[in-house]
């Protein structure tokens, strides 16, 4: 289908998303997953779920000129699926770019009409900017994959129905190689998962282990010992995910925040907090407008690039300004809240995740690395372990 639209199909086209937003979109239900999968199951029912993805695989069959669009409308209504990013941010596109006809057909259909829910199972304990070095097992025993090790940070594993994991296959290859990626039904008997306890009350990560867990040799994603390749693949569309949000236009949402705030408080009259206050706007428009760049390129068929690091790195760099200046004008109120109050915990809960944006999807070392390196044509550091087989090396828990 082409993705060339006339101004009236795209206005028709615009006018049917704002109808279903209208009906659909209720705040204050963001961070509920249940709310997240009946909103997404009513998408599906719509013809609005996994727009661009092909029909035969659960999509929409549309264009990505129509997700722009779809983006682009969604900007005004409350954001109902913000706990699905992963599922659908991540899982799916590397489904969709890596799964087998099979795989498609049978996974697909599911995750993007969110009946069911996928997870991102990199992170180890000695395994987290330097995924790489990860120890999870997976050894191959007739008709299935026998799986052993352990991951952590998984986000919304507890929740989730499946994973897409990566892990070593090969240790007599170097660490880059000789890993390869699988999807595991969570409920496999050997699978435990333990929720991680967090400051905010709630329990959104977690740890997971896996003792003897039996894997399906055709739930193989991708290539055998080829799995960084996908992994990287994966951290492309993560970073593109985290870094453009639902972006369709030019929005300022931690100013919107700050600039309420300031107001309450008398504190938009000291020009210092309007200086600071101006600076957050104009860097989430600049970060906003890369979003859309990347969001254009991937409309003009291109996979997710290093670029995608650019706005990861800025959105990070902007909620860490965001925490200084929340903290001038709000003081305790920015970190404890009347459960009561919705204005005030939307200032809480942005101050308390801040503080994970230099890290989850990768830290900001790591995004500086790879611009450095793939956007400005910068030396790489020297690499000692290239050539060496993984299990000569000292890695995580691992001595030689």
């Amino acid at each position: 289908m082409s993705s060339a639209l006339s101004a009236a199909e795209a206005t028709e086209f615009a006018a049917k998303v704002r109808d279903f937003l209208t009906a659909n979109a209720k705040s204050g239900r963001g961070r509920d997953i249940s709310a997240a999968k009946e909103f997404q199951g009513k998408l599906a029912a719509a013809g609005l779920a996994g727009i661009p993805f092909a029909s035969e695989f659960g999509g929409a069959g549309l264009t990505l000129e129509h997700e722009r669009i779809f983006r682009q409308v969604a900007q005004e209504f409350p954001m109902m699926t913000g706990e699905l990013v992963i599922s659908h941010g991540m899982c799916l596109p590397v489904l969709n770019e890596f799964g087998t006809d099979d795989q498609k057909r049978k996974f697909m259909p599911d995750n993007i009409a969110a009946r069911t829910v996928w997870c991102q199972m990199f992170s180890e304990p000695g395994a987290g900017s330097d995924v790489a070095s990860l120890q999870t097992k997976a050894e191959r025993d007739g008709d299935e994959w026998v799986l052993n090790g352990q991951k952590v940070w998984t986000t919304l594993a507890h929740v989730s129905d499946y994973g897409v994991i990566i892990a070593r296959t090969d240790p007599e290859q170097p660490k880059h190689a000789g890993i390869s990626m699988f999807i595991l039904d969570l409920k496999s008997p050997g699978v435990e998962i333990r929720p991680i306890h967090q400051i905010d009350g709630g329990s959104h990560f977690n740890e997971v282990f896996f003792s003897d867990v039996r894997i399906p040799a055709e739930n193989l994603l991708g290539e055998y010992n080829n799995g960084w390749r996908q992994a990287t693949a994966m951290l492309m569309y993560e970073r593109v995910a985290i870094g453009s949000m639902n972006s369709g236009k030019i929005t300022q949402p931690m100013y919107d925040i700050l600039a309420k705030w300031a107001k309450r408080s008398g504190a938009i009259n000291n020009p210092v907090v309007r200086d600071d206050l101006m600076k957050v706007y104009c860097m989430e428009t600049t970060k906003a407008m890369v979003a859309m760049r990347n969001r254009a390129e991937m409309k003009a068929g291109k996979a997710p690039g290093p670029g995608g690091s650019l706005g990861k790195l800025y959105g990070s760099i902007i909620a860490r300004r965001f925490r200084q200046i929340a903290q001038n004008i709000a003081g305790p109120a920015s970190v404890a809240w009347d459960g009561d109050n919705t204005d005030e915990e939307a200032l809480n809960i942005n101050m308390i995740s801040s503080l994970s944006s230099g890290i989850a999807g990768g830290t900001d070392e790591i995004q500086r690395n790879i611009i450095g390196d793939r956007v400005l044509g910068l030396p790489r550091d020297i690499s000692v372990d290239t050539n060496v087989p993984f299990k000569e090396l000292r890695v995580g828990t691992q001595r030689t």
